[in-house]
């Protein structure tokens, strides 16, 4: 006789639906965290829903006096990916301890 037991099918299944149950909670607040990205000055503010859907960005009003088109875009650039990327750590860190995923972004 072999000393393996196999695990009761209703066990595994609740199992199943609790890691369900969190990965849905985890990402229902991922989908409420609202994000702030900035250029490297402040001068530009880009806010980013969980979604991954922009609400809001923000220009300094004396940033078009400044620079030209070319580098405003590029500003502009600078803060959206800094909400992007913050956006990205932190839903790695809401599903890291149900991923069992130890390394931080």
């Amino acid at each position: 006789m072999s000393s393996f037991e196999v695990p009761d099918s209703a066990e595994l299944m609740a199992e199943l639906r609790r890691h369900q149950d969190a990965i849905e909670q985890i990402q229902r607040s991922v989908d409420a965290l609202v994000v702030k990205g900035h250029s490297r000055a402040n001068e530009v503010v880009a806010t980013v829903r969980g979604t991954g859907r922009f609400t809001e960005i923000a220009i300094d009003a004396e940033l078009p006096r400044r620079y030209d088109a070319h580098d405003l875009g590029a500003i502009v650039t600078e803060a959206v990916n800094d909400a992007l990327g913050k956006l990205a750590a932190a839903t790695n860190d809401r599903f890291a301890p149900v991923l069992g995923n130890t390394q931080q972004g």
